[in-house]
């Protein structure tokens, strides 16, 4: 018999705010995180806008001394671990540390401090790089770091699977529980990659948003619109703690949600670009159907992955399409990034803690900057303003780079 897979805690940081309360406050308000760039000189590029993390005070969560040495990328991680453990009033008890783990992902890794260090090479300053760089730049290092926040000595898995990161990281956790292996998982995403020359090579990709929005930056993410010309990049991170269900109750734990499906495909088709006729992003969503127990009709919210960019926004909608039939329609979908930018491995996180707040409050937040429609996009996206739905079950994606398929199935907590 499968056991059930709770969620008892949650932390964020993200360009809205750092912390949870905030940052769903806003979103389901409609406010846009994206800004004009200001980690670095942007005026070469294009594209000079991002979704910044602002007002986050990192010594608020972790030793100055740990800080300088690591990546951006660890203190949002960190931070939201922080957070998540002490929301769900969780402690490792005498006995249990093997009985708890890790997965978290990121897509880009500890791409800041490597940058900066870097610096020093050019210069024919070799001699200066840190002997402990070779392990802060570890994208890995955070899980350990992760671990050792509350001794979870149990499953232990660090991911770098592009934009699937975070979702794939509760997945493998809801596995990990669902499967005996574990009691509680501590999941998650996190990514800091608004550096230049991350920025550049964004840039020269033309993946990112057109130079038009440079000085409207709150209208550059627009998914499913017709005006959409690429997604806009962003940064910070979201940790969701995953309990079996009488681990929770026993400890009288609060919870947001149950998780009650996953599914993972993968394109085997192009680095950047998704499959035309989205066939495995339908397959990924139909697999996670499939693993929840449910029925296609019982999906009433669609927390979709949905980009800005072109292809991806078409090819989502086809799969929703073409998986839900004549149905499809009266689903209701949005998509946080058009509020949040594109946060890389952090997305899937997030966007699963805002689907737990989705089902808790009654709220779908919104899809803004839905002004004009693509004949191509044409489902129920919530356009632009927030709407009260009583949702029981609803299906969150994420489709990365190098045709990465997740999606979860979350449904309201009944006893």
């Amino acid at each position: 018999m499968k056991r059930r897979v709770v969620v008892t805690g949650v932390g964020a940081v993200t360009p809205l705010a750092a912390g949870v309360e905030e940052s769903w406050k806003r979103l389901c308000a409609g406010e846009s995180g994206i800004k004009r760039i200001t980690h670095f000189d942007a005026s070469s590029l294009k594209c000079q806008i991002a979704g910044e993390v602002t007002g986050f005070k990192p010594e608020n969560y972790w030793a100055a001394k740990k800080i300088r040495r690591t990546d951006p990328m660890i203190h949002f991680l960190i931070a939201a671990t922080k957070m998540a453990i002490e929301d769900g009033r969780f402690t490792v008890e005498p006995g249990e540390e093997y009985r708890v783990g890790v997965v978290a992902g990121t897509a880009i890794g500890s791409c800041r401090i490597f940058e900066k260090y870097h610096e020093l090479v050019v210069k024919g300053q070799i001699n200066k790089v840190p002997p402990g760089l070779v392990i802060n730049v570890c994208a890995s290092t955070v899980a350990g770091a992760v671990a050792t926040l509350c001794n979870a000595r149990g499953p232990h898995h660090f991911l770098q699977e592009a934009c699937a990161a975070g979702t794939n990281a509760v997945g493998i956790g809801f596995k990990a529980i669902q499967g005996g292996y574990a009691d509680a998982m501590i999941t998650g995403g996190s990514d800091a990659g608004i550096c230049a020359t991350l920025m550049g090579s964004l840039d020269n990709l033309h993946a990112l948003t057109s130079s038009c929005w440079n000085d409207e930056p709150g209208k550059a993410s627009r998914p499913f619109d017709k005006k959409r010309s690429g997604f806009v990049t962003s940064e910070g991170a979201g940790t969701l703690l995953l309990e079996e269900h009488e681990h929770a109750r026993e400890r009288g734990a609060g919870i947001y949600a149950e998780i009650i499906g996953y599914g993972s495909t993968c394109d085997a088709y192009h680095p950047v670009a998704p499959r035309p006729d989205g066939e495995s992003a339908r397959r990924c969503m139909e697999l996670c159907i499939e693993d929840a127990g449910i029925a296609m009709e019982e999906i009433e919210y669609i927390n979709a992955h949905g980009t800005s960019t072109v292809a991806n926004d078409i090819i989502e909608t086809l799969a929703i399409k073409d998986l839900f039939g004549q149905r499809a329609k009266e689903i209701m979908v949005s998509s946080n990034k058009s509020m949040i930018g594109h946060m890389w491995g952090a997305a899937g996180a997030v966007e699963a803690i805002f689907t737990a707040k989705t089902l808790q409050q009654g709220i779908i937040p919104p899809t803004i900057n839905h002004e004009e429609q693509d004949p191509d996009c044409d489902l129920d996206y919530t356009p632009n303003k927030a709407r009260r739905a009583d949702v029981r079950i609803a299906l969150s994606n994420s489709f990365g780079f190098g045709g990465i398929n997740a999606s979860i199935i979350l449904k309201k907590y009944e006893t």
